[in-house]
């Protein structure tokens, strides 16, 4: 009866192609109007899971308080020496401070006022203690240097130097770097190429070692919304300012960009080229492949105009159910190419092959009410139960699959629509031609001899290479971690991966908010002792240990220093002929001791020398590069010299908002040991974390806890489809034993996919994870017509049309996945290759597992 019905609408819908076509049309228009004014796409990886889930809610909750943390825009600086990175950050903050228009905040987090004058109290004493006799034996130096901060004075303080060893004195131990760097500076001068000197590394290279070793400029920029990478805009300022930065131009520092808006926008950049140029491809190849599959132009271009009315219609559905897309509901379109075009491929390749009792063809109209009485009722099974594959993970907490679900099921039954509609509309408007000849593969009828005659065997191989799914199925493994489906070769990635092998910049690191001090102290106390823990930062971090000690030797140390590198008024530059003096002079001091000088001051005095005949412009470039950066680093000891004690009380408010709220609750944020990007090692990490307090948060839990959520949303949703599968075709077939033999080749291909995900092998991510709805979508699809023809009698499952039709389908399907693998986004491209894999394994049950399951028949002898 039903199949009558279907083919009744077939034939309105023939007698009134033209009303269908237009009717189509206006839909259509009506979703792309729609979908461009009301459709987007997020590149937010955290808008992929359900906001209920408590974990999540702790992530929310602690972006919502610390709003300076979410959705920064960071330039990451690196130069040669830390004094061109310092300055390449302050003037790059500078810049971007006038800039009202791109930026709402610049901060930088490495040059606060805090650290710089309180840095010698966060060394250890046993560090402490030999820094500042280092400093202190240098007091002479360090004098001659502050009251004349030019080359002209750092050479008659090395001059000083043979004075001392013409006098019997050594050099101190502690001195040793400094002449070190004074030697490869002054030999680089003397040779025409000189470089700036960093004297922070002479100094207090200890000191400097604390922190990373870049400079970071962060930043919140203001996004723009309305455009599909809201960051771009303030991107591109900051390049630009970056590119204009004086180091930066000549080599000497360089300027990464990084941060989540600019991976969000990297990522939807490529992602979006990806699915684009997927689609066109998709489209392209579909159309060779319809034409070795239907060899008709009448037919080709009728299931095209189909396929692409069923996108359009299932966009808009997209626009109205879910409004923003996630970077795997965007993959919906491509899925719907892929398995779309199988109803309207079987249905075509049915219709071409249509024929009279009698052998002789009917008429285009008739053509199509059988096609519709044959196939409809197949197609209806199929669509209904790849849309129940789908939308059995709607409701779970994996919103990124949820939606895909969502669209995906629906256009499942979208793609119903159209085929029975607007096909045979289009077909009539075409004036489609029947095929001649068999419209089957009549080459295939030995194997489905062989298949049907040895099913024993065949079924007992199939059924081995199932049990050795099962086995290797606890070596699958699973990766959440979203960095590792961004495409590695972007700045912003590129720049990440600077960050990940210093536990203080790693991006994988864990938070804790708690009520008060006292338990923060108690809760940093407990995880500083996990084998997993690098440090813990809170506002208690801050406030070093031992400083009555520590403030005294500082203190010591400045009552003898102070006074000698505190100048009122400095000398002022020289001109090329006192430098040259200055290099004669010091040069003729150590030419008088050169057999007892070490081999840095032998560098040292044959540099000098070299200087001392120089041309002028060599000279006053000279001093320009050594001493460029001392007085601001003059200026740095003299402040680091001073400090106050510090308490939790007055630490710096500009400081105090990273670790603490105004109602008192704390922040504790955990950096790990480790290569943390490993799998084991996170989990170690989180595990041991949770031991001393389950609430935690932050990156490294999310990664933990969403791989926690996609097995979870997968194993009830696969359990979910299965059950709905096997509902459908119960009532539908209305025999436990038919419905049987649709769903062991479904379980079959899965265990398959198994096996090759395993030796290949492919990590499973949350982008590839759809593979597992599609497989359930299209092996429903192709065992449905296999064991619909079976019952109906139908001889030769290989030589029938629905073979050829399965086969064409498939190899439709694998070009519109295979453009997925191709992309330039690693998530995207293992999409790809997990649904190729999952798709040649289904096609490979459907064609020679399916046949040799189905029970033998008394016709199956004739």
């Amino acid at each position: 009866m039903f199949s009558d019905l279907i083919g009744r609408l077939n034939a309105a819908c023939a007698r009134r192609a033209p009303l269908v076509v237009v009717l189509f049309a206006l839909l259509c228009a009506g979703c792309v109007a729609l979908s461009i004014t009301r459709l987007s796409v997020t590149t937010d990886t955290g808008k992929m899971f359900a906001s209920d889930l408590p974990w999540k809610q702790r992530t929310d909750e602690m972006n919502r308080l610390f709003p300076q943390d979410d959705n920064q825009l960071v330039a990451i600086i690196d130069s040669r020496i830390p004094e061109q990175g310092r300055a390449t950050a302050r003037a790059l903050a500078a810049e971007l401070s006038k800039d009202h228009e791109h930026f709402e905040l610049v901060s930088l987090p490495g040059d606060n006022p805090f650290y710089n004058s309180h840095g010698f109290l966060f060394l250890d004493k046993k560090d402490l203690e030999p820094l500042l006799d280092s400093i202190v034996s240098a007091q002479p130096f360090l004098g001659t240097l502050a009251a004349d901060p030019s080359a002209r004075g750092l050479f008659g303080a090395l001059g000083l130097i043979g004075d001392g060893i013409q006098a019997g004195q050594g050099i101190p131990s502690g001195f040793n770097g400094a002449l070190d760097g004074f030697a490869d500076s002054l030999t680089k001068a003397a040779g025409g190429h000189p470089q700036d000197l960093s004297w922070q590394n002479l100094l207090v290279g200890r000191l400097a070692e604390l922190g990373s070793r870049y400079e970071f400029v962060v930043t919140k920029p203001k996004l723009d919304y309305s455009s599909l990478q809201p960051g771009e805009g303030a991107t591109t300022a900051m390049r630009k300012a970056i590119d204009n930065l004086e180091f930066v131009k000549s080599g000497q520092a360089t300027g990464s960009i990084t941060g989540e808006v600019k991976l969000n926008d990297e990522e939807f950049s490529t992602v979006a080229h990806g699915m684009v140029l997927g689609l066109v491809v998709s489209l392209v190849l579909v159309a060779l492949w319809l034409i070795l599959a239907v060899h008709s132009i009448r037919v080709i271009v009728p299931i095209l105009l189909t396929l692409i009315s069923g996108l359009l219609l299932t966009t808009g559905f997209a626009a109205l159910s879910v409004k923003e897309l996630n970077l795997i509901s965007v993959a919906f379109a491509i899925l719907f190419v892929g398995i779309a075009v199988d109803f309207a491929i079987q249905y075509s390749v049915r219709f071409r092959g249509q024929r009279n009792e009698d052998g002789s063809m009917p008429s285009l109209h008739d053509a199509l009410v059988l096609t519709g009485q044959e196939s409809g009722a197949q197609i209806l099974v199929a669509s209904l139960a790849t849309a129940a594959g789908f939308l059995a993970f709607t409701p779970t907490s994996f919103i990124g699959v949820a939606q895909l679900g969502l669209i995906a099921g629906f256009g499942m039954l979208i793609a119903f629509l159209c085929t029975m509609t607007l096909l045979p509309a289009l077909l009539t408007l075409f004036r489609a031609k029947l095929g001649k000849g068999e419209p089957g593969f009549t080459f295939m009828a030995p194997v489905d001899h062989m298949l049907r005659h040895k099913r024993r065997k065949v079924v007992g191989v199939f059924a081995l290479l199932g049990v050795v799914g099962v086995a290797l199925m606890p070596l699958l493994k699973f990766d959440a971690d979203p960095l590792h489906t961004k495409n590695p070769n972007t700045e912003g990635m590129h720049a990440l991966h600077l960050l990940e092998d210093n536990p203080l910049t790693t991006p994988y690191f864990a938070q804790l908010l708690v009520p008060n001090v006292q338990d923060a102290a108690k809760n940093a106390a407990a995880f500083s002792k996990l084998s997993s823990v690098h440090d813990v930062l809170w506002l208690g971090a801050l406030v070093p240990d031992d400083q009555t000690d520590k403030l005294a030797m500082i203190e010591d140390t400045a009552s003898i220093l102070l006074p000698t590198i505190t100048v009122q008024t400095p000398s002022p530059a020289p001109d090329a002929a006192a430098i040259r003096a200055s290099a004669l002079a010091a040069a003729a001091k150590l030419d008088s001791v050169k057999g007892q000088l070490p081999a840095p001051l032998e560098k040292i005095r044959q540099a000098l020398n070299t200087l001392s005949t120089a041309p002028d412009a060599t000279l006053i470039n000279a001093s320009h590069a050594l001493t460029r950066f001392l007085p601001d680093q003059l200026s740095m000891l003299r402040t680091a010299l001073q400090p106050k004690p510090i308490t939790i009380d007055n630490i710096p408010d500009d400081i105090r908002k990273d670790y603490a709220l105004p109602d008192g609750r704390q922040r504790l944020t955990i950096h790990p040991k480790g290569q943390i990007s490993e799998t084991p090692v996170m989990h170690r990490f989180v595990s041991q974390l949770r031991s001393v307090n389950p609430d935690i948060s932050g990156p490294a839990m999310e990664i933990t806890e969403s791989a926690n959520t996609i097995v979870h949303a997968f194993t009830i949703a696969a359990i979910s489809a299965l059950i709905m599968i096997g509902i459908i075709l119960l009532v539908v077939l209305r025999r436990i034993l038919d419905a049987a033999l649709v769903m062991a080749p479904l379980l079959l291909s899965a265990l398959l996919t198994v096996i090759l995900i395993v030796t290949v092998p492919e990590t499973l991510n949350y982008a590839n994870i759809i593979a597992l709805p599609l497989l359930l979508g299209v092996g429903v699809s192709f065992n449905i017509y296999f064991v619909m023809n079976w019952r109906e009698g139908i001889k030769g499952p290989l030589t029938s049309p629905t073979a050829r039709a399965v086969l064409f389908s498939a190899l439709t399907t694998a070009t519109a996945f295979g453009s997925l693998a191709t992309s330039a986004h690693p998530g995207t491209a293992s999409m790809g290759r997990l649904l190729l894999m999952s798709l040649g394994c289904t096609l490979i049950c459907t064609l020679f597992f399916v046949p040799a399951l189905l029970p033998k028949r008394p016709i199956d002898d004739a």
